[in-house]
């Protein structure tokens, strides 16, 4: 439940911002109100299109069995591991730069395509969001029970709207930037868990090497099946009992990770 409140509170937090940020520059550009009409269409297509590749993902999985549906379901975990990394370096590099991109797409699309345009730039911005949580969500769905992952991803979105609308205040104790940073580095640690689950599942079918398995024994010490041993391996994928191979993918996806931050600390 911690992994899917975590995500969904990042993910939906941005779709807030995003659309903050939107609804700002129309209030500043467009006297008819027409413009903040199209951008709330814009913003419940974007959620309708992430609920429909929900639909599909859910579809395919329906219509797949044995060594089929483990592979997609494996597939998909690396999907999500990758997307975070790759959406958390995006940000370190572009982040500070949102803002005045998402100010030039809205004022070109308005000027080509009027109020469609609009509601274009609004319904991509938060599907892209909106994909990035479904993934991640199914990806975590793969580690635990159905209800506590519904229940974290339901408190994570009220919980965004309480930090987007306390931002929204103006409250200057409320650091959204640091928080932001803070919550990169956290969701790079879930990403890792996705990986270390994904690389176990495939050894069980036989489709990697465990090389040495397994390569110590540390249950006596934090045993991953319970208590803080379970938490630990749910939100940093900690296993008591390591196949070789998790081992050297756990190292290689950091490594990757690291070369990545720091080519993007001075963007």
């Amino acid at each position: 439940m911690g992994n899917a409140f975590f995500v969904v509170w990042r993910e939906s937090l941005e779709a807030f911002l995003i659309a903050g940020i939107l609804y700002a520059w129309l209030q500043a550009n467009d006297d008819s109100g027409r413009g903040r009409t199209a951008l709330f269409g814009g913003l419940a297509a974007g959620v309708a299109l992430a609920v429909l590749l929900g639909w599909a993902l859910v579809g395919v999985q329906d219509e797949l069995a044995g060594n089929a549906l483990e592979a997609f379901q494996v597939g998909m975990l690396v999907v999500a591991a990758a997307l975070i990394a790759q959406m958390v370096l995006w940000m370190r590099k572009h982040g500070r730069h949102i803002k005045a991109r998402l100010h030039a797409d809205l004022s070109s699309a308005a000027e080509r395509s009027g109020f469609l345009g609009v509601a274009v730039v609004a319904a991509l911005a938060i599907a892209r969001e909106g994909a990035e949580t479904v993934i991640f969500l199914y990806g975590l769905s793969q580690e635990g029970r159905i209800a506590d992952l519904v229940i974290g991803a339901a408190t994570g979105i009220l919980a965004a709207a309480a930090t987007a609308w306390l931002a929204a205040r103006g409250l200057r104790r409320l650091n959204i930037a640091l928080l932001l940073r803070l919550s990169s580095i956290l969701l790079l640690v879930v990403a890792s868990a996705l990986l270390v689950t994904a690389t176990d599942r495939m050894i069980g079918a036989g489709w990697l090497p465990g090389l040495v398995d397994p390569l110590w024994d540390s249950a006596l010490l934090l045993d991953d099946g319970s208590g803080g041993g379970k938490l630990f391996a749910d939100l940093a994928g900690y296993r008591a009992r390591p196949a070789l191979t998790v081992l050297l993918v756990w190292l290689a996806y950091w490594a990757a990770v690291l070369v990545g931050w720091r080519k993007t600390r001075h963007a």
